[in-house]
């Protein structure tokens, strides 16, 4: 039997942002890609899963817990699926089955009027390919995992640092050629008592200088304890936080990073990301504070890279190890034959900085595939990975690192994407 658990019910980790227990799937499908594909997304909305190969390791399993969600692949031979499908009325599941396939329309429609018939409840069933955001509304209109707040919510930064509101999830980066794990990048989000877990348009906007400091200042300590977490395990992550460049000039970087920097020989460092608008009004400002922070290993990046393309050439002054694509770049790229080479472009000029490109807001497979041909050294986005939870990212790692090392124990160490 086949069967990898997705952080084993995170033996309650997550109780503060869920509950006393998290929401659990069951991924079943014979290609590894589309199972870690469908669990990362599920467990980046705080959902645990656990994955099977195929329907006869999941009818066999013993779980001591039902699903709150069953992803089902239909293939070819519809049998095995409609074999799982009478398990799952049998055993009297009252869960949600979400049925999958790249087999057509006919084959899917075969096994959920099967479904239909034993009353089960059955999701209107998805074709392969499928996008994100196809799993995203699924999982909104079952009210499952943490749930998207409305624009209209606003919280003042000030008081969501006042009462420890404010925690920091975080979103792998990896390695578009190698397809492994080469960062991530940590995200603000203040866990309101009302509201809930609230993104960063919800309390940033009009937040005073003195409070976005000591955002940044917690976001700096945040990614260095996740940074010394994660060498536990084995794994160096250089990780990237966010902050205005007003508040990176102010901040004892230094000595922030002694205090709390992990102690091991072959420690990554840290990346703070900058926005081009910035770094082009403020030039010299950034030049400086790039040579201050190289003594303390810590390098910066540009977000949105490419946005004010006229002032580019001002950026050669400031040794930055990342230039991250601004998201219009990256969407579309592998589908639109006009959009592409601009893509492209925007690839080799940082490049020619001496810099790694950034693809972000990868949400589809062609336009991941793309970037990988146009040389675009790493990739960002729910097609690999969602924002989650310390606790939930950590917990991903060693399920990885387990998997790997079982299936295969020669190879170096490593988390693979």
């Amino acid at each position: 039997m086949s069967e990898t658990s997705s952080l084993q019910t995170a033996n309650g980790s997550d109780a503060k942002h869920e509950g006393a227990r998290s929401p659990l799937a069951f991924v079943v499908d014979e290609e590894a890609s589309i199972r870690q594909f469908v669990s990362l997304l599920l467990q980046g909305a705080g959902i645990d899963t656990l994955e099977f190969a195929d329907g006869a390791a999941f009818r066999s399993a013993k779980i001591g817990r039902s699903p709150d969600l069953v992803f089902l692949n239909v293939g070819t031979d519809t049998q095995d699926a409609e074999q799982s499908i009478d398990m799952l009325a049998l055993s009297g599941y009252s869960g949600a089955v979400q049925l999958m396939s790249g087999k057509g329309a006919s084959v899917l429609d075969t096994v959920q009027q099967a479904g239909l018939k034993s009353k089960l409840r059955m999701l209107p069933a998805l074709s392969k390919p499928f996008e994100t955001s196809a799993i995203q509304k699924m999982l909104s209109d079952q009210r499952l995992g943490h749930s998207q707040q409305a624009p209209t919510v606003r919280v003042s930064l000030a008081e969501a640092l006042t009462h420890e509101w404010v925690e920091f999830w975080y979103q792998p980066k990896i390695d578009l050629k190698k397809k492994q794990l080469a960062g991530a990048e940590a995200f603000a989000r203040v866990n309101h008592p009302q509201h809930g877990i609230l993104p960063p348009a919800t309390f940033t906007p009009g937040a005073d200088a003195a409070s976005l400091e000591q955002l940044g200042e917690r976001a700096l300590v945040g990614a260095l304890k996740s940074g010394l977490n994660l060498s536990r395990l084995g794994v160096n992550l250089r990780i990237a936080v966010n902050m205005p460049l007003s508040a990176l000039a102010k901040l004892p970087i230094g000595d922030i990073v002694r205090s709390h920097r992990p102690q091991v020989d072959n420690w990554p460092g840290l990346i703070i990301d900058l926005t081009e608008e910035q770094v082009i009004t403020e030039i010299t400002l950034a030049n400086e504070q790039a040579k201050k922070l190289a003594e303390h290993n810590v390098k910066l990046a540009i977000d949105d890279f490419g946005r004010g393309y006229s002032a580019l050439s001002r950026l050669k002054e400031v040794p930055f190890a990342e230039m991250k694509l601004d998201p219009r770049f990256v969407v579309g790229c592998g589908s639109d034959k006009a959009h592409a080479p601009v893509c492209k472009n925007v690839i080799d000029l940082a490049h020619s900085f001496g810099s790694l490109a950034v693809g972000i807001g990868l949400e589809n497979a062609s336009d991941a595939q793309a970037l990988v041909a146009m040389g675009c050294d790493l990739g960002q986005g729910f097609l690999l990975g969602q924002p989650m939870p310390e606790e939930r990212f950590i917990a991903l790692l060693k399920q990885r690192v387990s998997v790997r090392q079982a299936s295969a124990p020669t190879e170096a160490s490593g988390a693979a994407a």
